[in-house]
């Protein structure tokens, strides 16, 4: 048996892997993730290092292939924790384990490490002041200096010596080397949370407390699960996640929260830290590399209970999880779209059973892989169907964006919201206005009828292309681009062009009185982009805030009552399965942000088809008709969750060479499936058949049962590798993918 050991897990350049032969009384105790003591270098110097492979086959001369000494005896430490965890991510998902490694460990990176030095009086006082009359008499200004100052305060900060008493690192040395004073050093770590701790007193509602104490009672039973809050907007689902991590930390033990996107990430953090401190940290894309690797640090030494992030922020190395809590559970962002494609779901889920710890899953609009498997028995579920305070739902108009151009409006607010924008700004209060730009595909829809082209086989709107086609990104159905409406005749047909810079224009074009602020990817390149825009409008310094998806999430502004839906259409008919699913929790989300404060709120939302069922249930803000009415679709056409999906795919810069090897693929696979009950799709073009001159394919397996396609991955990962004419192809494995490829 030969174990592949991997040595130093900080260095940034982690992919060494080095094989040792394991000891016959070893063979049934190692495992992957397991810490062990290897002879390494020339020196044969012993070392540990993490088991991340075993096999019965040996990679090298058999003869040079040292022996591994033993296993490290101290107990699992957190990083075999985490090389356990991205064994599992690999087999789970795909790719080498190296890549899953890089995935998981806090790599440092070269950084410069802030280190604070202190000087340090070693005398008593007595002694001190003889060695400082001596000084005085002998002349020795700056050793004086030095000395009467430690004599009033025996720790010094380096900088306040070097500055302030202008002495130099020699003066320093020469009274260490007479044993009168020592210089320590102390490495720093970089806290990027600030604020001004003081919790609120929170009486919560009956559903609150029920949530609560369940969860606690089972918890301190010693059950460890996986938890759904289903809360509508604004019923205090933050509270609620707090207490629960109050309460595992005062077992000693750490959560993780994660968050969809930066941009959550300011109001979160605010709210966490009033009640954690100093205990809480974040992790984000917009930290250095060395903020980043000091944070990760903070938590493995325990000097942090809380760490708030997105999806990377999971393999947070806390020696004692207790908790992960996974806020806005349905957002698209939990889903990585690098190698290996881990859905964070499902990998804390994982990461929870080999800690003991817990899972809990929240949001006002779940996922439907997330309320199926709660309404299933597989996870907890949670109602929170009033707000916190009680405050009622917003008051939610639809309107046909078809009566508007009948009626001659062609401006891209209907007359409707232009009249509320207009009462709004006169009382003094607080309007958003929403660009569902996400998923847009390029459909082509009729301004008159409301009609979109989709495909014949595939229940997915065709996307436009430049050539002058629409293709299925499923199946490669193609036609070329009406110039009328099929359905009516009309030439008001095309794409729908606009973007939140328009918007802001249109705005303040019409309502010059109005303060616009725009948030979008334009406004929030630069570090705190976010937090700024975020802070003006909370301190009402702007009446109107105009952007895309990421305005509508998660943030909670008491003097928000009237929200505004652009067209609403733009994410419903994207070339996605998800299409209904992504624009009803779009929209519930953002006519959530309207009445969270005393007064009641409104909300618009325009759209060329308001017969869809996610736009009336969206309007009812009723998820239970949305979910009943979208389960029976994926049921019916074969979609996650009822089924699952994994999407295989294929990028080569010789076209010929893709083609043949997608076609091998797709014959191996018929082949090798026997009587599984397995579909196998394409291959057909993505959206984006080409990328810098690199040509694209995707594969699709659909099957029942998740280890079906697991061990087809399994399968086609070794056909792969032992087919030469692979090795100019990149191929990736994408499990019930969040997007279309």
């Amino acid at each position: 048996m030969y174990a592949d050991i991997i040595v130093d897990i900080t260095h940034e350049k982690l992919d060494r892997v080095f094989q040792y032969r394991v000891p016959s009384h070893l063979e049934g105790e190692l495992s992957v993730g397991m810490e062990v003591l290897v002879p390494f270098g020339r020196g044969n110097r012993e070392t540990k290092g993490y088991v991340v492979a075993l096999s019965d086959i040996c990679n090298y001369d058999e003869s040079k292939v040292k022996e591994l000494s033993d296993i490290s005896r101290t107990g699992m430490a957190i990083e075999g924790k985490l090389v356990a965890l991205a064994a599992w991510m690999k087999e789970q998902y795909g790719g080498t384990m190296i890549q899953a490694l890089k995935t998981v460990l806090p790599i440092k990176q070269k950084e410069n490490a802030k280190v604070k030095k202190r000087v340090c009086l070693l005398l008593n006082e007595e002694e001190g002041k003889q060695k400082l009359n001596y000084y005085l008499e002998k002349n020795q200004r700056a050793r004086a200096r030095l000395l009467a100052a430690l004599l009033d305060e025996p720790i010094l900060d380096y900088e306040l010596v070097s500055h302030k008493l202008n002495i130099t690192l020699t003066v320093i040395r020469a009274l260490e080397e007479q044993g009168i004073v020592t210089l320590e050093s102390e490495q720093v770590y970089r806290n990027p949370v600030k604020g001004e701790r003081k919790a609120k007193e929170i009486t919560y509602t009956d559903e609150q407390q029920y949530a609560i104490r369940t969860f606690w009672e089972e918890y301190e039973q010693g059950k460890r699960g996986t938890y759904l809050v289903h809360g509508v907007t604004g019923s205090g689902k933050t509270e609620v996640y707090i207490e629960m991590i109050r309460r595992v930390a005062s077992q000693g033990r750490q959560a993780i929260v994660l968050i969809p996107e930066i941009a959550l990430t300011y109001q979160t953090v605010i709210r966490f830290y009033r009640n954690f401190g100093e205990r809480v940290s974040i992790m984000n894309s917009r930290l250095s590399a060395g903020e980043r690797y000091d944070q990760m640090m903070r938590a493995k030494e325990g000097k942090i209970d809380v760490m708030i992030g997105p999806r990377s922020a999971l393999f947070t190395p806390f020696p004692n999880l207790g908790l992960i809590v996974i806020d806005e559970e349905h957002e698209t962002t939990y889903k990585s779209e690098q190698v290996p494609r881990y859905h964070a779901r499902e990998t804390a889920i994982a990461r929870a059973g080999m800690e003991d710890a817990s899972v809990v899953l929240g949001s006002a609009t779940p996922s439907m892989e997330a309320m199926y498997r709660a309404r299933n028995g597989e996870y907890r579920l949670f109602e929170m169907r009033n707000r916190s305070r009680m405050q009622e739902m917003a008051q939610v108009y639809t309107v046909d964006l078809r009566e508007e151009l009948k009626n001659g409006n062609r401006s891209i607010l209907s007359f409707q919201l232009q009249e509320l924008i207009a009462d709004r700004l006169e009382k003094g209060e607080q309007i958003m206005l929403f660009l569902n730009r996400r998923g847009y595909a390029g459909f082509i829809s009729c301004r008159e009828c409301g009609h979109v082209i989709k495909c014949p086989h595939c229940d997915v709107s065709l996307s436009s292309h430049r050539n002058g086609k629409m293709v299925c990104h499923y199946c490669g159905y193609e036609e070329p681009k009406p110039s009328v409406c099929p359905e009516c005749g009309s030439r008001h047909i095309g794409e729908f062009r606009a973007g939140t810079q328009q918007i802001e224009e249109i705005v303040k074009k019409q309502f010059p009185q109005a303060r616009v602020l725009r948030m979008d990817m334009d406004t929030t390149r630069q570090k705190d982009g976010h937090e700024k825009i975020l802070a003006a409008f909370a301190n009402e310094e702007a009446d109107v805030l105009v952007g895309t998806q990421m305005i509508v999430k998660g943030h909670d502004f008491p003097n928000v009552t009237l929200v505004g839906v652009l067209a609403a259409d733009m994410s419903l008919y994207a070339d996605d399965y998800r299409a209904g699913e992504r624009t009803f929790q779009l929209l519930t989300q953002a006519v959530g942000r309207a009445g969270r404060g005393q007064k009641k709120g409104e909300a618009v939302i325009q759209t060329y088809s308001p017969e869809h069922y996610g736009i009336v249930t969206a309007a009812a803000q009723d998820y239970d008709a949305f979910y009943e009415e979208e389960i029976r679709y994926r049921v019916l056409m074969g979609y996650p969750p009822a089924e699952n999906l994994l999407a295989v795919l294929v990028s080569c810069e010789d076209e010929q060479l893709l083609e043949k090897g997608c076609r091998y693929l797709k014959e191996y696979a018929l082949r090798i499936r026997r009587d599984a009950p397995l579909e196998i799709i394409g291959p057909a073009s993505p959206g984006i058949g080409k990328i810098n001159d690199v040509y694209r394919k995707v594969l699709y397996l659909k099957a029942e049962r998740y280890d079906t396609l697991i061990k087809m991955k399994n399968y086609l990962e070794q056909y792969i590798e032992v087919n030469p004419g692979f090795q100019k192809m990149r191929i990736q494995f994408d499990f019930n993918p969040m997007n279309v490829f």
